[in-house]
């Protein structure tokens, strides 16, 4: 390891440590800026400082500021979120959230959780999400099932996308930059009267790089991988009468894509993803203190893969996948006295997953699941309370009660003792369930399930909002697939179980004008029986954010460090270095319809794998002009 990334680690702590601290700009600042409002850490609207949960939000500011190419190159910098990408953008991408596997966190987009019911349960394409479109992300990690259900292990993304507020708008970006990429974007939005909307759609490009690099896969096909991406989203919802709104939200992508699997060199291998999801939505306000909403929900997820070569050992492939669910949420919040606030609510779904081989039907399966749902939040004086509990039915795979217990106290105005005991579970899914025939269901499979433990001290003073927590998170009954050299069949069993402790530091202030975000985290994910490291999980890593606007120009930049861990290649474990990354980012305002903005991600063309043999992007650049009317 270099010393520049033996440095890193040191330099970003040494600077989070420093940010709790007030300083006199800081303070000067503060009435210009607005606290973040979260409503995922416990299905309420509130001062992100009043969360109980760990939480990050990343505002709709950070996301033009940085202006990344997609969602993984903007949540890699946040506490908690580690990734492994097999190759260039629109690769296979796995997300871990607290060291729990990429299939144990829950993404929801716009409340509405979406994932991949023809595979291990992994959320949808992360990759594949065009961050022109997204309002804010939240976070919320840690145990979180009994606010959300099955998947909440490691925690909660929430994306939001544009709803549509203010004087309407139109805007319009382009940028262009290496490996011939190329991205345009275009958006609408505002409120006229009492109508709210918003239409955005966008368009990327890339030719991209090799996917394996062949020193280390001689099988592989050394061509460059590409990529392309056409997304659209909407909203639309009108206050027919005061307190009551009605709507629809759409959100949709269709991906293509290249890959190696390292199979053979002539190989040509591809894939397409598509992921449509729409919501009807109505939001009543039945009583002065009862705010009820119904939601009806319908989400398709469509891949297929294909490959040929041209060699006689080589024998072309395709397949094809499509999950698809119905979804009916009805959650209410009740104001009661003393500024306490009760929700509750239910859902209903039915689940559907097809698997297609050689463009032949070879599995169908379908399920119905439900599931009702409590919280309470308050304070009395100092001590603040949250209190979920929720009981889920998965067809199948039996029922699970979940509860999560947060409790914070004022030491003083600023600072705060944060604790929380939880459970969650996560359902196998329908292709666990019915394995690779899909026809008689595994009744022996049931949940994964976990438990976890947190308590840490928050400060909060003006623009300064900084954490730090120990954690602790095991895991039982985690699925695997048990393959029969005998029979050459398999099938999916409980037979797993894991750990992980850890430290976790999040901080953000603005000093001496400048706005500075960061995180470090030092963690523990093993195997309960082995003891042996999680794969391609480290055990430490930190990220530094700073931008500081002067006149026109905004200048910023952001530093991320991961230590090395391990990977496993043909039954053997491999090392992933450690490795350090520096992206900077510039924006300069003609006036107040264009700017300019242009960005340099891994300024220092460091090589590094989140994969064992796959490339990584070396150095790139990008410039592009954005219009607003």
């Amino acid at each position: 390891m270099s010393f520049s990334a033996r440095l890193t680690p040191l330099f970003v702590v040494s600077t989070l440590l420093l940010l709790p601290l007030p300083s006199a700009t800081a303070q000067s600042d503060e009435g210009k800026m607005l606290p973040p409002v979260v409503v995922t850490a416990s299905r309420i609207a509130q001062p992100q400082a009043d969360a109980i949960p760990g939480t990050t939000v990343i505002t709709s500011e950070i996301i033009r500021r940085k202006q990344s190419p997609d969602l993984v190159s903007i949540l890699r910098n946040e506490a908690g979120v580690q990734f492994a990408q097999s190759g260039p953008q629109g690769s296979a991408t796995s997300l871990f959230l607290r060291g729990a596997n990429t299939n144990q966190f829950l993404f929801l987009l716009d409340g509405v959780p979406v994932r991949d019911m023809t595979s291990t349960g992994i959320p949808l394409d992360l990759q594949n999400i065009t961050p022109d479109q997204v309002e804010r992300i939240e976070i919320v990690r840690g145990n979180v099932s009994a606010i959300y259900g099955s998947g909440a292990i490691g925690g909660v993304i929430q994306v939001f996308t544009r709803q549509g507020e203010g004087t309407p708008s139109v805007s319009a970006s382009g940028e262009v930059g290496t490996h011939r990429s190329s991205k345009l974007n275009a958006n609408v939005s505002g409120k006229v009267d009492a109508t709210r909307f918003s239409l955005s759609a966008s368009r990327t490009r890339t030719d991209g790089f090799s996917a394996i690099n062949p020193s280390k896969n001689p099988n592989a096909n050394p061509d460059n991988d590409g990529y392309r991406d056409v997304s659209v989203s909407g909203a639309l919802s009108h206050e027919y009468i005061k307190g009551h709104e009605a709507g629809i939200r759409l959100y949709g992508f269709d991906a293509k894509y290249d890959y190696d699997s390292g199979s053979d060199r002539t190989e040509k291998a591809g894939g397409i993803s598509k992921q449509r999801t729409l919501a009807l939505f109505s939001k009543n306000r039945f009583t002065g203190n009862w705010l009820s909403t119904l939601t009806f929900s319908n989400t398709e997820v469509r891949r297929k893969l294909h490959s040929r070569g041209n060699t006689l050992s080589f024998n072309d492939y395709r397949s094809g996948y499509r999950s698809e669910a119905n979804l009916l949420q009805w959650h209410n919040e009740v104001a009661l006295p003393e500024n306490w606030i009760l929700t509750m609510g239910t859902d209903g779904t039915h689940e559907k997953a097809v698997g297609r081989d050689q463009g032949v039907v070879q599995s169908s399966a379908s399920r119905n699941n439900e599931s009702v749902y409590a919280g309470l939040n308050g304070s009395l004086g100092a001590h603040h309370l949250q209190v979920n509990a929720r009981y889920d039915h998965v067809e199948e795979s039996g029922s699970d009660t979940t509860g999560y217990l947060g409790y914070a106290y004022d030491i003083t105005p600023s600072w705060k003792l944060v604790a929380s005991a939880s459970t969650a579970f996560l359902a196998p899914t329908l292709y666990q369930v019915h394995g690779d025939a899909w026809t008689q269901p595994n009744k022996g499979l049931s949940a994964e399930r976990s438990h976890s433990y947190e308590a840490g001290f928050q400060y909060a003073s003006g623009a300064t909002l900084a954490r730090l927590v120990y954690f602790d998170t095991r895991t039982r009954d985690m699925i695997d697939y048990v393959y029969n050299m005998m029979t050459y069949t398999g099938q999916y069993f409980n037979i797993n179980r894991a750990k992980n402790k850890g430290v976790e530091l999040t901080a953000s202030t603005r000093l001496f004008g400048v706005d500075v975000r960061g995180s470090a985290t030092w963690q523990d994910p093993k195997d309960r029986e082995t003891g042996e490291a999680l794969l391609r999980r480290a055990k430490q890593a930190a990220s530094l954010d700073v931008s500081r606007k002067m006149g026109a120009w905004l200048l910023g930049g952001d530093v991320y460090y991961a230590r090395h861990r391990p990977d496993l290649v043909s039954g053997q474990r491999r090392e992933l270095a450690s490795y350090a990354l520096l992206n900077l980012n510039v924006r300069y305002e003609i006036n107040k319809m264009w700017f300019l903005f242009a960005r340099v991600e891994n300024v220092f063309d460091r090589e590094y794998e989140t994969v064992y043999s796959y490339n990584q992007p070396d150095r790139r650049l990008f410039v592009g002009v954005n219009w607003k009317m």
